[in-house]
């Protein structure tokens, strides 16, 4: 009795989490399903958004304006990621990890130390851990970050549908077909990843803001958290949601389905150093179930051999 009061009483916790990991996952919905592209910039870009949010406000700005200046920062994260796979010809995987590389210092650089933090008494946060219960409901973290993450989607559903958020799925969909059509798709993949990282840098910006400090390790395994919430939200939602706002909508859910397990797994005692390990193998499992869909279950087509040699 006293384990399921428990784990009734983290869930607040774990909703606010999942939704800020949810916008991280988005991110990384751009470049997985849309763009096709395994970004692996975002363990370093979500700590850069988080990093220059923290001193951005302790040097004195609003949250207001350390927020975009985190935002812009993760795009920049993005544009080199792309500069090296477009211009430079490397890899978007490989690009991905030097970008990553790379981040560790420069968000070293920006801190200063390993870790910053961020006290609530002497700075106006929009999100924190403290404001989950007992606040009034306009600054409750759930609902706060529940706004956050249906603006974000409803931008994203607009900016898709224009001309240029067409070409960006075009030129994830078909490389060749969209370059034949004459779309540039050296600057769609660039736009994608400056993007993708740029809202990556957001979910950083709050997470450092509810956990109150921002710490150089803060996005190791983030790809794996935001593959995971991608992929558990496809499963859970992908029959219902077929709408583009729905399936922004179902990776954020995602994040807090997944972090919803996550704390309960905690809660009935399993060891926190297992918890990377059982992450990458429900994403392994997940990503692996329409492989064996298709090479085990599905039903072979009859008189498909006779066909073939027919024509």
């Amino acid at each position: 009795m006293q384990m399921i009061i428990n784990i009734l009483n983290s869930m607040p916790g774990a909703v606010a989490q999942g939704l800020i990991w949810g916008i991280m996952a988005i991110g990384v919905y751009i470049t997985y399903r849309i763009l096709d592209i395994a970004d692996l910039t975002v363990d370093g870009s979500i700590c850069t958004g988080g990093a220059v949010c923290v001193m951005m406000m302790i040097s004195g700005f609003d949250v207001t304006t350390s927020i975009i200046a985190a935002i812009i920062a993760g795009m920049l994260a993005g544009l080199v990621t792309g500069i090296l796979h477009t211009f430079m010809g490397i890899p978007a995987i490989l690009a991905g990890i030097l970008t990553q590389l790379g981040l560790y210092s420069v968000n070293l650089k920006i801190m200063g130390k390993a870790n910053q933090a961020l006290n609530l008494k002497k700075y106006d946060l929009i999100v924190s851990l403290q404001y989950i219960r007992n606040v009034p409901f306009y600054k409750n973290t759930i609902l706060i970050i529940a706004v956050f993450s249906l603006v974000l989607i409803s931008i994203l559903y607009w900016f898709f549908g224009t001309e240029r958020g067409c070409s960006i799925r075009a030129t994830g969909s078909n490389l060749n077909m969209s370059r034949a059509q004459g779309i540039n798709t050296n600057f769609n993949t660039v736009l994608g990843l400056m993007l993708s990282n740029g809202i990556v840098a957001l979910s950083g910006a709050l997470l450092a803001q509810y956990q109150g400090f921002s710490e150089v390790q803060m996005g190791r395994g983030a790809i794996v958290i935001g593959l995971a919430a991608v992929i558990i939200g496809k499963a859970l939602f992908g029959k219902l949601f077929k709408n583009f706002y729905l399936q922004l909508l179902g990776v954020s859910l995602g994040g807090v389905v997944y972090y919803i397990v996550y704390q309960t797994v905690i809660c009935l005692g399993l060891d926190p150093d297992l918890l990377k390990l059982l992450s990458s193998v429900v994403v392994a499992i997940f990503l692996a179930v329409p492989y064996w869909k298709k090479k085990y279950f599905s039903k072979p087509i009859k008189g498909g051999a006779a066909n073939a040699r027919t024509v």
